[in-house]
């Protein structure tokens, strides 16, 4: 049997598709634009089966639409700044700009072997000057417009890696990369003002009707909106209050005690004077401030021997601590405890030996009885032992207690958010200089722009910790632009999420100088239209990139609020985990399995322990190079099981079974079309709309029902349901014996359908298979895509339900409009209604056309 060749047929149409330079786009007002965009890689060195997984899929979604005439941009960059650059120099002893760009051109060259559309010619690094020229412009105007300020602020630090960690970046108290102790300290850092546009984040998720409601789910979390009341605690034997702000006004009368976050001014005050407290704060600085640490950290306090008085009743007295699982970034920095109605106020409460005050009494429950457990009760119900509030649903008694606050002056009615400014400032060199200068004299002053960009220097000492910009000789000594004194530039670099925030927008005019982009490319290509990548991004990078593009219309850049309209997140590349009986991890190329079928090491035949099926991880070694698979199968069969073996929101098991199936699947295509090329008619002879005989007005039925669900299910991104069509139509078609010059031009337009619509999916092969159905004057990549054509979506027969005496006993398949003699004799004959009549004569007969038959007996 005829092979594949697919090593040839590869290199083959890579080389025609860059010389021709097929994928270039440039803006044609004429023409209807679909701008495509995955998310851009880390320069690491070598790409992975979710890169090849991502860009698959985003690049089936460009060739389809370049195929229905749109003018389609899709272009790639890297994000090329980082601290892994950073680390290699210090671990490899290379310049991190060495070590990322010999990373990208090799990257390069293994991304052009997957064969994706991409427009090269406007490729872009995050680490060039000529792009973050502009970067450091737009900070100076977001700046100037009160968008960007400097502030002290407490931050998780990471000891060896010597730079500020976000809390994503906290696993477990420890640095993510470092594995460090992480500690709490107070520094100077740069701000992004994203708070600014809160309320338009929030509302505007509402519109985004493209993006998975899960994603839309988790910025509404993290944006976090709340309602609620801001309540004055007056201190016992003091001056002073406590502010509290709290979402349930309406619990007040079951509150046990006051919560102070470690770093609030009062525990700050306290402690000056208790070294014991002292001591219990720094401990609690030390940890990281990620949610999740707090919710699953013991619960502890210092009991500071304050007191409050209670807002709506001076005689109660709650005692005040200061608590671990307080921050003070949220609220007020300071909570009312009601246990009985919060998890993490009964866990302290039951620590401590504070009461727990049920005040919220669930439907049906006895309130002379009921009680609370280990677990707090959070649902709905009506309010008790709360005085005036007695009888009110939990809402409306937020409602009372608010105005109760307000008309006594111990509080007000208050909106705040858990979103917090998005602090950008790195420790470290390989980012983004910020582009400012700190005089004595004059105080933060920009850099000019006729200055920018602002350039790292190339000689850097990395042989000590810390960030090399604080210790270069002469990069950070400068004179002051406004008094010409000596002054000294910001050593602190970006955090590398700003440059992800706004590349999508320089894709649009990747060759400007002046600006980042002209109005007119970015008003043409923007918004993307679909954007494609993980769920892992669906905060932070997704909610940056919003308000970014919000911060550059401010500025005069663009005028455009959201920046992708459709978004969609795959689901990750999966392996089963090996082990040697040390309790090594083992690679799936270094295990077998045996005549018994049991898994045991290429070499030597020692056991092996099979272990679960998890992410592809260079740390259990269950990874699949991407390369291999394409020097061994070609792209296009990694490309085919990537799309055909899972719904591509859902995570995805590499198996050896799964790809040499895609491979037996890509032969039987060639062989088909090879086989049946030289019985054809010329391209371009019609198929005929009759004369076809019942075999072939079945095959072109299916051929254009194929076309119209393909075509809706590559829209709606059902990739594995488009390839399962397009396999049952290449069977019909093997199935198919031609013997009439009208069945050979059927079978023509069959294949000549089968070939483009599987053109997008496995490009190189259709390609190949398009030439030799003899078509020598266009590309595939040029060749519309099919369109269905509705006579033939309109089934000839129907399948009706027969009713005897009402109840449903047989379902018979009619001719469309079939007579209603024809119709009464099929159903009497069928035997299932036959035996429903059980040898009685039909009264009546009640025939619906092309609906249903209805016989009494």
């Amino acid at each position: 049997m005829s092979r594949y060749p697919f090593r040839a047929t590869e290199a083959k149409w890579q080389k025609i598709w860059q010389e021709r330079r097929c994928f270039e786009a440039a803006a044609d007002p004429s023409r209807p634009k679909y701008y495509v965009l995955e998310m851009f890689p880390y320069p690491s060195g070598r790409i992975h089966m979710g890169h090849v997984r991502n860009y698959t899929m985003g690049d089936v979604v460009a060739r389809l639409k370049r195929a229905q005439g749109f003018n389609v941009l899709h272009p790639m960059g890297w994000d090329a700044f980082g601290l892994p650059a950073e680390n290699a120099a210090i671990q490899k002893g290379v310049h991190p700009a060495t070590w990322t760009y010999a990373n990208i051109a090799e990257m390069r060259e293994q991304m052009k072997a997957i064969g994706c559309s991409l427009d090269w010619s406007r490729e872009i690094a995050t680490c060039d000057p000529a792009y973050y020229k502009h970067e450091q412009a737009m900070f100076l105007d977001m700046l100037e417009r009160g968008l960007v300020y400097r502030k002290e602020s407490w931050v998780n630090w990471d000891p060896v890696d010597q730079t500020v960690l976000a809390n994503e970046q906290v696993i477990d108290g420890r640095g993510w990369r470092s594995g460090a102790l992480v500690e709490r300290r107070k520094l100077s850092q740069w701000f992004f003002r994203i708070t600014a546009f809160a309320e338009e984040l929030l509302s505007a998720l509402d519109r985004l009707e493209r993006w998975p409601e899960k994603v839309r789910l988790m910025q509404r979390n993290w944006i976090g909106k709340s309602t609620g009341a801001r309540v004055r605690f007056d201190l016992v034997g003091r001056e002073g209050v406590i502010e509290v702000f709290t979402t349930r006004p309406d619990t007040l009368f079951g509150a046990s005690f006051i919560a102070l976050a470690p770093d609030h001014p009062l525990s700050a005050e306290l402690a000056r004077r208790d070294a014991a407290l002292a001591d219990f704060i720094a401990e609690c600085l030390r940890g990281g401030t990620s949610e999740a640490e707090i919710e699953t950290q013991e619960k502890r306090g210092f009991d500071t021997g304050l007191h409050c008085r209670h807002p709506f009743d001076p005689e109660i007295e709650l005692p005040v601590y200061v608590a671990n699982f307080v921050l003070m970034d949220y609220g007020t920095g300071a909570i009312f405890g009601c246990p009985a109605h919060d998890q993490r106020d009964l866990d302290f409460a039951r620590k401590y030996g504070r009461p727990v005050i049920p005040v919220v009494l669930p439907p049906d429950a006895d309130p002379a009885t009921f009680t609370i457990g280990a677990e707090a009760y959070v649902g709905d119900g009506r309010l008790y032992r709360s005085r005036f509030l007695d009888g009110l649903d939990v809402e409306s008694g937020k409602r009372r207690a608010t105005e109760e606050l307000e008309r006594l002056g111990r509080g007000q009615g208050e909106t705040t958010w858990r979103l917090r400014d998005w602090g950008v400032s790195r420790q470290r060199y390989w980012g983004c200089p910020i582009p400012v200068i700190h005089c004595e004299r004059c105080g933060i002053v920009p850099v000019p722009k006729e200055q920018l960009p602002v350039e790292l220097p190339h000689d850097v000492d990395f042989s000590r910790p810390g960030n090399p910009l604080d210790r270069h000789p002469t990069w950070k000594h400068v004179d002051c632009p406004r008094c010409g004194a000596p002054a000294r530039r910001e050593t602190d670099t970006f955090d590398t999420f700003v440059e992800s925030s706004w590349y999508f927008a320089r894709f649009c005019d990747a060759h400007a100088t002046e600006l980042p982009f002209t109005r007119e490319a970015a008003a043409y290509w923007l918004p993307v239209d679909q954007y494609i990548g993980g769920i892992e991004h669906a905060v932070l990078h997704l909610l940056y990139s919003r308000f970014y593009t919000r911060a550059m219309s401010a500025c005069g850049y663009l005028d455009l609020d959201e920046p992708f309209a459709g978004l969609f997140t795959q689901g990750m590349i999966t392996h089963q985990t090996f082990k040697d009986e040390a309790g090594n991890w083992l690679e799936p190329a270094e295990v077998v399995r045996d005549s018994a079928g049991n898994w045991v090491t290429v070499r030597g035949q020692r056991p092996v322990i099979a272990g679960r099926v998890e992410k592809m991880s260079k740390s259990k070694r269950n990874t699949v190079d991407p390369t291999t698979i394409i020097e061994g199968y070609g792209a296009d069969t990694a490309r085919l099981f990537m799309l055909s073996d899972s719904p591509p929101e859902r995570d995805l098991e590499w198996t050896d079974a799964g790809v040499d199936g895609a491979w037996r699947y890509i032969n039987r295509l060639w062989r088909l079309v090879e086989e049946r090329s030289t019985q054809l008619p010329p391209p371009g002879t019609p198929a005929p709309a009759a004369g076809l005989g019942e075999k072939g007005t079945a095959l072109r039925r299916q051929v254009h029902k194929t076309i119209a669900q393909v075509t809706s299910e590559l829209e709606r991104l059902h990739f594995n349901k488009a390839v399962a069509l397009l396999r049952e139509l290449s069977n019909a078609i093997e199935a198919f014996a031609p013997e009439t010059p009208a069945e050979q031009a059927l079978t023509r337009e069959a294949l000549e359908a089968l070939v483009v619509m599987f053109g997008p999916m496995i490009p190189h092969l259709t390609e190949e298979l398009w030439r030799l159905l003899g078509h020598e004057d266009r590309l595939l990549v040029d060749t519309p895509w099919p369109v269905a054509d509705p006579a033939w979506l309109v089934a000839d027969t129907v399948t009706i339900a027969v009713q005897v005496n009402g109840k449903r006993r047989a379902e018979i398949e009619l001719p469309r409009g079939c007579g209603r003699e024809e119709a009464e004799a099929r159903a009497l004959a069928d035997p299932a209604v036959q035996r429903a009549m059980d040898g009685k004569p039909p009264r009546r007969v009640v025939v619906v056309p092309d609906k249903i038959v209805n016989v009494v007996v």
